[in-house]
C-alpha cells in the first residue's frame, strides 16, 4: 500500500527539505559573499605587489575573518548539495549525481584556495619571513599567494557555475519548481562559463564585461533561494509516480 508520505512527492517532506536547503543556500550567499565579495577585493590589487602586501597586513583580522567564512561558505555548499541531491534524486539520478560531483569539486577547490591567503597572512606578518627573504622578498611571495587565490577562485568558479545546469534540469523535470526558474539556472552555467573564460582568455574584455554578465547569475540564485524558501516546492501532481 502507498501512502502520500512514502513518497519522494511528499508535500509536507519536500517543502520542509527544500525550505531547509534555502536556509543553507542563503548561508551559501552570506559567507561567500562576504569571503569573496568584500575580503578579496580589500585584498588584492592587481599588479602592485607593495599594495596588496600592505593591504593584507593592514587588514590581517579581516583577512583571517574571510578565511574562515571562506571555509564554512564550503561547509554549506556541500550540505546543501547534498539536501538539493536527496530532494531530487528520483527525478533522474545520474544527473542528480552529476550536480553532486560538481559541487565536490568545487568545494576542494574552494577549501584548498583558502590556504593560499591564510598563508599569504602569514607571509606578510611573520618575523621569520622578513629576516629571510627581506621586504621586497615579502612582496613578492604575498603576491603570489593572494594572486593564486584571485585565479583559483576563477577555476573554482567553473564548478559553481556548472552545477547549476544539472539542478536546473532537475528543477525542470521535477515539476516542482517553476519552469522558468529551471531556465535562469541554466542561463546562469552560461553567464558564468562566458565570465571564468573571458577573464582568462581575453582579461582586458573580461574585467569590462564582468559586471554584466554576473548580472543573470545572480538573478538566478537570488530567486532560488527565495523560491526555496518562501514556496518551497510546488504541489505535487496527482498523477506522479509514487515508490512503495
Amino acid at each position: 500500500m502507498t501512502t502520500e508520505t512514502s513518497t519522494p512527492y511528499s508535500k509536507q517532506a519536500s517543502k520542509k527539505t527544500a525550505r531547509i536547503a534555502g536556509m543553507l543556500y542563503l548561508c551559501v550567499g552570506i559567507f561567500g559573499g562576504f569571503a569573496q565579495g568584500l575580503v578579496a577585493p580589500k585584498i588584492y590589487a592587481a599588479g602592485d605587489a607593495v599594495a596588496t602586501t600592505a593591504n593584507v597586513v593592514a587588514n590581517s583580522e579581516l583577512v583571517r575573518l574571510g578565511v574562515v567564512a571562506d571555509l564554512a561558505n564550503q561547509v554549506f555548499f556541500i550540505s546543501l548539495a547534498l539536501v538539493l541531491y536527496g530532494l531530487l534524486k528520483h527525478v533522474q539520478p545520474g544527473v542528480a549525481r552529476a550536480m553532486l560531483a560538481l559541487v565536490a569539486v568545487a568545494v576542494a577547490i574552494g577549501s584548498l584556495n583558502a590556504v593560499f591567503l591564510f598563508q599569504g597572512l602569514q607571509v606578510a606578518t611573520g618575523a621569520s619571513y622578513l629576516t629571510t627573504w627581506g621586504p621586497a622578498g615579502i612582496n613578492a611571495m604575498v603576491m603570489l599567494l593572494v594572486e593564486m587565490n584571485h585565479y583559483g577562485l576563477l577555476i573554482a568558479q567553473i564548478f559553481f557555475g556548472l552545477w547549476l545546469a544539472p539542478l536546473g534540469i532537475l528543477a525542470y523535470k521535477s515539476g516542482l519548481f517553476p519552469k522558468a526558474l529551471a531556465g535562469v539556472l541554466i542561463l546562469g552555467t552560461i553567464c558564468y562559463l562566458i565570465d571564468v573564460l573571458a577573464a582568462f582568455l581575453v582579461p582586458d574584455i573580461g574585467r569590462i564585461v564582468h559586471g554584466y554578465v554576473v548580472i543573470p547569475c545572480a538573478i538566478a540564485e537570488i530567486s532560488m533561494v527565495l523560491y526555496l524558501l518562501i514556496v518551497g516546492v510546488r504541489t505535487p501532481n496527482k498523477s506522479a509516480p509514487a515508490i512503495a
